[in-house]
């Protein structure tokens, strides 16, 4: 039974403060990393294809690294891998801002995917210190914590991409190395001796990984809601500067300003609302009605026709943000307190495996719609596939509920 001790529940700030500052690190780049890439490419279709080619180097390696880093974690602590992923980070962001190639810009993107893994391990670091039934809230404050991050992080690359495309990733390295600093001498181990587990290669393989994630107990169709979901997730995210570019005719600072509402809302969903909306609804419901609302989004997103109704949806979309909390919580649960670093990394390593695919996806969208006039609502390919993920995710969702409630009146007959 999880007993919680002062000590490591007074360590809940410094992990937030830690998410905050990586988060916020990673945001400094996504309104300018396209533009970079445009700068190596002669045409908007060559633009799209190596901006996909550049987040398929990152989103691979994070998947074949991620299970790695978090059974690593269950062995030596929380604390040594997350600094290793800020070390990575911020090895990748000056990398990323000194490369003269494109080539060298998939270099050192795939070197950051390998190294990091801290939202996973952050996620597994929550589970130490907070007893179950705690935990989709406290999941839903690292939610929060991104979203500062994400609101802070655009604004800040924007205003920078303004004055040079690379001179926000000499910015969000700075940033990393200053959160290494910080977790070094600030950050206190999470994962008691007692609670370690020895590590085993044959563990930590991403298939290995994978398949054991889909055996726990009480997970089932949650994995394809993970995938279909993070799948959604990254081909927005993969598409969406170069979607407002080409649609609304966008630059870096309309882009992070974009970026930074959807920050806004993440903090008021999981900071504010989190706890309120898990006293009316289990995750199980939550997450569902989380995916009916990200699901209309999508399909929102690709049919505007104007720039200002892309800000609008981001408002309506407030139960979009309590699916991945609701999810993790739910997983989390299932898993012993002694894997979970290993579990939370699997479903990381699922969501990069996503992440490997969605350019893939959104790549050849983008470069099929590019010569269309702006405001042509085809241009929105990449947002109604993702709707249609979305609806697949609630699908699956609907019937694990199913199935779980099911098995409860099965227990309780018995």
């Amino acid at each position: 039974m999880y007993q919680p001790l002062r000590s490591r529940d007074a360590a809940m700030p410094f992990i937030m403060l830690t998410v905050l500052i990586d988060m916020l690190a990673i945001g400094l780049i996504i309104p300018v990393l396209p533009a970079l890439v445009g700068q190596f490419s002669d045409n908007p279709a060559d633009q799209a294809y190596w901006y996909g080619l550049v987040a398929f180097s990152f989103g691979i390696a994070n998947f074949l690294a991620s299970p790695v880093l978090g059974a690593l974690s269950d062995r030596f602590g929380r604390r040594p891998v997350l600094l290793l992923g800020f070390l990575g980070l911020g090895l990748s962001f000056f990398g990323t801002a000194l490369t003269p190639t494109l080539w060298g810009l998939v270099l050192v993107r795939t070197l950051g995917g390998a190294m990091q893994a801290n939202a996973a391990i952050a996620n597994a670091y929550v589970a130490d210190i907070t007893a179950p039934e705690l935990r989709a809230k406290r999941f839903g404050l690292l939610g929060a914590m991104m979203g500062v991050g994400f609101i802070i992080g655009p604004v800040m690359g924007g205003l920078l991409g303004a004055v040079s495309l690379r001179l926000p990733f000499f910015a969000a390295g700075a940033l990393a190395m200053a959160n290494l600093l910080y977790g070094y001498f600030v950050l206190p181990e999470s994962l008691p001796l007692s609670q370690r587990k020895p590590f085993s290669w044959r563990a930590a393989h991403p298939v290995t990984a994978l398949r054991s994630l889909g055996q726990l107990k009480g997970v089932g169709a949650l994995v394809g809601v993970v995938a279909f979901s993070g799948l959604a997730q990254f081909v927005l995210y993969t598409s969406w500067v170069l979607y407002t570019t080409f649609k609304f005719g966008w630059g870096p600072l309309e882009n992070g300003w974009s970026l930074a509402a959807v920050g806004v809302v993440s903090v008021v969903v999981q900071g504010f609302l989190m706890g309120r909306l898990l006293q009316w609804f289990k995750p199980q419901k939550l997450a569902i009605l989380g995916l009916i609302s990200s699901a209309t989004a999508y399909a929102m997103w690709g049919a505007a026709t104007q720039g200002w109704m892309m800000f609008a949806i981001i408002g309506v979309n407030l139960l979009g943000g309590t699916v991945a909390a609701s999810v993790n919580s739910l997983i989390s649960s299932a898993a012993d307190s002694r894997s979970q670093g290993q579990t939370l990394g699997a479903v990381n390593s699922l969501t990069s495996l996503t992440a490997v695919f969605a350019p893939m996806v959104a790549a050849p969208l983008l470069a099929m719609v590019s010569h269309l006039p702006q405001g042509d609502w085809r241009i929105g390919a990449p947002f109604y596939f993702c709707a249609l993920l979305q609806i697949g995710s609630l699908c699956m969702a609907v019937l694990h509920l199913r199935h779980h409630q099911q098995s409860g009146s099965g227990k309780q007959a018995s």
